[in-house]
């Protein structure tokens, strides 16, 4: 079964980064709790997730897709663009190495939020966590292994993957983008359908593809129907504790092929 990798929720949550949010009280046990909903969610569209060790002393911990890119045999460890995250990269490093060739960015800053891999294509958003550098150092490593860089310019948003992810083929057998069209420019995606999110829901173009199971955050019904009526499957958790940190529901996994 394909691997999910995730990390426990720091007690030390409440103290997460914050870029674009303001700073509002978290309980950090009921963010563990739908943290662990969200696993299982996983677990049930087909995945085994495996848990990397705990970091209890860093508050965005959980947040483990910032720290790696999942490229079939190879992981690239992040350089992410938050100081106060610096420390987690080697704990992931660690706990890829015995599945992955594990490769490190020699310079700049990178999140993997801000990476959208459709194919053999990683689209990089350049960001506040994000910068040339990352993305030029990015490139210096995934071209040699078979994958392309392109850069996508952002508007309002933490992350390339806030704006826009890719959902897969809808019945009709195209490839699908979900996207909020106010924070990214969807024609940037060769090839894609892009479904845009209502103007109500700005922040559910953040979907997690597992397998053939769609794992979307609770909170925007209408994005979620016009999913289903795309024919996608659908499974929606309730994240709101976590995503006052943030979050959105690809941010907590990280997902090899």
């Amino acid at each position: 079964m394909p691997l999910a990798f995730t990390r426990a929720v720091s007690p030390r949550l409440a103290e997460c980064a914050l870029t674009h949010l303001d700073r509002r009280p978290i309980d950090a046990a009921r963010a563990a709790e739908q943290h662990a909903a969200y696993e299982q969610a996983l677990r049930q569209a087909g995945l085994t997730v495996q848990r990397l060790a705990p970091l209890d002393d860093d508050p965005d911990a959980v947040f483990v897709e910032d720290t790696a890119i999942l490229l079939g045999r190879d992981a690239v460890i992040c350089r992410p663009g938050s100081p106060s995250r610096a420390g987690e990269t080697h704990s992931t490093a660690e706990g890829l190495a015995r599945h992955f060739t594990i490769h490190h960015l020699a310079e700049g800053t990178l999140d993997g939020g801000d990476v959208l891999r459709i194919g053999d294509t990683l689209y990089v958003g350049q960001s506040s966590r994000t910068d040339a550098t990352g993305t030029r150092a990015l490139a210096k490593v995934a071209e040699p292994i078979g994958y392309r860089v392109v850069p996508i310019e952002l508007g309002r948003c933490l992350h390339l993957k806030t704006a826009v992810t890719f959902a897969g083929s809808d019945r009709d057998g195209r490839a699908t983008i979900l996207v909020n069209t106010d924070w990214v420019d969807p024609t940037l995606f060769v090839g894609m359908k892009p479904v845009p999110v209502p103007p109500a829901e700005p922040f559910a173009a953040n979907c997690v593809r597992a397998v053939e199971t769609l794992v979307f955050a609770a909170g925007s019904p209408l994005t979620a129907a016009m999913l289903r009526d795309r024919g996608f499957t659908v499974v929606e958790v309730d994240v709101s504790e976590l995503q006052k940190a943030e979050a959105g529901g690809t941010c907590m996994s990280l997902i090899a092929d």
